[in-house]
């Protein structure tokens, strides 16, 4: 990508707004070598990270970094053979826990199953070393003090020099008290030349004895070393200097130990760079409200709700940009102020951030494309002033863009063919247009030239555009609105501003009808323009309380299902214990048989009793349940019972037949041999075979007085028995003289439909048919009108 589209496009101030986000040296590096790509799987590479650490941002507040500085010069010194200070084996100390730390991290996000695309790559390739780990953080504070665990001899020289301390402390107690406190010049301690002294006036620097180490600018004070601690004061210093020793033979030690694992510790640090940089990433993201783009490989960008990242969010205003899938080429036309520049930079700058791979403040469901080359002339279109140089410079620009572009090429035109004569500029820029269409390169353009609006209109994969600007405010509304051109909207803000009339009327015959019809049919297609939105909107509206009415049907649906299920399920459990009870009751009585026969001696069980225990295996059912069952009581009230019928006694599980009624319910019935009393709430009666080839027709006696139903409902009827039932319905609405019929037979698999219809076409009385109307069943029904 050129250079200088990073400048015109102001790409590095998007990257001094992420800058405050890194917390460490090689994040920052990374951040200078941003720069946008050309690669897809690239790029694509670039955007999972950014999608990963927005979600880890979600989910847990981002990766754990803290900041971490440059450690590269550390590990160069040691490869030299060099020895490190506190501070630096600190630093990398640091480097080492953060690995720990961030490797654990991920592994509590791979036993959450939280998919990641690429940090857990990255995650992988860090190298933890947890014994160096613990040497070092037991050996060296943050801020690179040697802890007294980093050896013993260490810790036994600390403590020798706290002892000392303590006995110089209390021997100076004795001598700045008392009597002494008018020889001091302050009753305190202090050091000089790394011992431990006290400031005595100059008139008795001889009380104390011992050596003069010091004194003031005045003279007056000297700072004197008591001969009393002349003696602590040295081994005092002597334990110094074995601790000074002590903890570089410590350091050197640590250094020594760091040699063999260089080049993990160096990968480490640039993998916790890139996790910094993509926290980074997120953290600017959210900021921004911004969104992770779909890739088109067909180079169709859709920015949806676009915003420029540069421009105060509070205040921009967001627009659809599309280009690259019905037009190649956009002209923004209109006049100055409206917002034209900006909508050509947030195109490109919103590009080429994405190429970046970063997130770019567009709403969801937008797609980026990927362009080898941007290419901008763009100016200060606000200055009055044109020059020659001025449009030589453009047209230097333009001539190195038209050498360099091809298909995979987006060029953004600010002002095309502004700085010369009205007539010309509006011929080159049409010419230049036609140019870099020819080469099927992506183009948005800006001009102030209505000769354009004619060249948008008429052009293949070409579209005019303007921005919105509200007649009634008397300003720019700073909405994009593609498919319609710009108007300068000069008489209308003349005549608000208070222009008499006459006035503008004479400017209106001064302009060519070819104008007029212009600018008229632009104000028509902004009337339609605002009237399509309105039809939007509500269409919106109803798709919204559509989608809400789908999910609650659909939720209604799954909590019917799911107790439906339920409900089965419960009634299985019961229906398996009344089955086992009746199963253990069964056995009970086979039992009883058995004794009984035992106790006959081989006497065989008469019929009587084996009935009377069938009776009690039967009435294990619960009669109370069915004594509920409004179907069933329903069904017995509507059975009639007659002499010689064949029925089956359900208390027994046998089949007779009716003799005779005994009145109050209770009939004689023969079962084989026996006759026994029972009653009719125990009979059901069993179907009768039925006649073969018996036709049943709805009884007709007269036209006033039919009895047939105008419509027959099939629905849950088997093929063979719906056809003959058809037939027979048919014949008895001709004899009623009905004039039409309604056949329902409901939607299914369509057999039973397509069978009637065929029946219906061969029929000779049937003079037409067709399915009913939407509101009366629709295919589900078909009404038959008779000749």
């Amino acid at each position: 990508m050129n250079s200088r589209i990073l400048n015109v496009l102001e790409f590095d101030q998007v990257k001094q707004q992420l800058a405050p986000y890194l917390v460490t040296d090689q994040g920052k590096k990374t951040l200078t070598k941003l720069f946008p790509l050309t690669n897809p799987s690239k790029i694509t590479q670039r955007l999972a990270e950014t999608s990963d650490a927005q979600k880890i941002q979600r989910l847990r507040g981002g990766i754990p970094i803290p900041k971490l500085e440059n450690i590269e010069p550390h590990l160069k010194r040691i490869q030299i053979g060099a020895d490190l200070n506190g501070v630096e084996i600190a630093q990398i100390t640091r480097v080492l826990s953060t690995t720990s730390e961030v490797t654990r991290f991920f592994a509590e996000l791979a036993e959450l199953d939280i998919e990641l695309t690429r940090a857990y790559t990255f995650n992988e390739e860090l190298v933890v070393l947890p014994e160096l780990t613990k040497r070092f953080k037991q050996a060296i504070e943050d801020d690179g003090r040697v802890t007294d665990d980093a050896s013993e001899e260490l810790r036994q020289l600390r403590q020798q020099i706290r002892r000392n301390e303590k006995v110089i402390r209390e021997t100076f107690d004795g001598l700045i008290r008392g009597n002494n406190t008018k020889y001091l010049s302050d009753a305190i301690v202090t050091i000089r030349n790394e011992r431990y002294v006290i400031p005595v006036k100059q008139e008795y620097r001889g009380i104390f004895g011992g050596v003069v180490h010091d004194q003031s600018a005045s003279g007056q004070t000297v700072f004197v070393e008591p001969k009393q601690i002349v003696s602590l004061n040295n081994k005092l210093r002597q334990s110094q200097l074995a601790e000074k020793n002590e903890i570089l033979r410590i350091l050197a030690e640590l250094s020594a130990e760091l040699v063999p694992y260089q080049k993990e510790i160096h990968h480490n640090a640039y993998i916790l760079g890139q996790f910094d940089f993509m926290n980074a990433k997120a953290q600017y993201a959210k900021q921004l409200n911004a969104t992770i783009p779909t890739v088109s490989e067909k180079n169709e960008v859709v920015f949806l709700s676009a915003r420029h990242p540069l421009i105060d969010q509070t205040h921009v205003v967001p627009n659809d940009i599309v280009i690259g899938k019905e037009y190649q080429a956009i002209v923004i036309t209109g006049p100055n102020t409206g917002g034209k520049t900006i909508t050509l930079k947030t195109l490109g700058l919103l590009q080429l951030m994405g190429q970046a791979g970063l997130a770019i403040p567009v709403a969801e469901e937008s797609q980026m494309g990927i362009f080898s080359q941007i290419f901008a002339d763009i100016g200060d279109e606000q200055s009055i002033e044109q020059s020659l140089s001025t449009f030589s410079s453009h047209m230097t620009n333009i001539v190195s863009i038209i050498d360099q572009v091809d298909d995979r090429s987006l060029v953004l035109f600010d002002e095309l063919g502004a700085g010369t004569d009205p007539q010309e500029g509006a011929a080159l820029a049409i010419s230049i247009l036609d140019a870099i269409g020819a080469k099927n390169a992506y183009v948005m353009a800006t001009t102030h030239y209505p000769e354009l609006k004619v060249y948008g209109y008429n052009r293949a994969q070409t579209i005019n555009a303007s921005m919105e600007f509200d007649v009634d405010t008397l300003s720019p509304t700073y909405r994009l609105l593609i498919g319609v051109p710009g108007r300068s909207n000069a008489f209308e803000i003349s005549k608000r501003l208070g222009l008499p009339t006459e006035i503008i009327d004479q400017a209106h015959q001064i302009m060519d009808g070819e104008s007029q019809d212009l600018n008229e049919m632009i104000a028509d297609l902004e009337e339609r323009r605002k009237m399509a939105e309105i039809e939007y909107t509500q269409l919106r509206d109803e798709v919204k309380e559509a989608d809400r009415l789908r999910k609650e049907l659909a939720d209604a649906t799954a909590y019917f299902y799911a107790e439906r299920d339920s409900q089965i399920d419960e009634a299985k459990k019961e229906a398996n214990r009344i089955v086992k009870e009746a199963k253990e009751e069964s056995d009970k009585l086979i039992r009883q048989l058995r004794k009984m026969q035992l106790e006959g001696k081989h006497q065989v069980i008469k019929e009587h009793q084996l009935i009377d225990a069938k009776t009690q295996m039967n009435q294990l059912q619960h009669d109370e349940v069915l004594q509920k069952n409004k179907v069933l009581k329903k069904a017995k009230a509507a059975k009639t019972l007659k002499v010689g019928d064949e029925v089956k006694v359900t208390s027994y599980g046998q089949r007779g037949e009716l003799i005779k009624s005994l009145g109050n319910g209770q009939w004689q019935v023969q079962m084989g041999i026996l006759k026994m009393t029972i009653s009719e709430d125990d009979i059901e009666v069993l179907q009768q075979e039925k006649s073969p080839k018996q036709r049943v027709v709805h009884t007709v006696q007269s036209n006033q007085q039919a009895h047939v139903s105008p419509q027959l409902d099939l629905r849950g009827k088997r093929y063979e028995e719906a056809l003959n039932e058809v037939d027979q319905y048919l014949d008895a609405a001709i004899l009623a003289n009905y004039p039409q019929v309604t056949i329902v037979h409901g939607k299914g698999t369509g057999a039973l439909r397509q069978g009637i219809v065929n029946y219906l076409q061969n029929h000779r009385s049937v003079k037409s048919f067709g399915f009913a109307p939407n509101n009366q069943g629709g295919n589900g029904a078909t009404i038959v009108v008779f000749k």
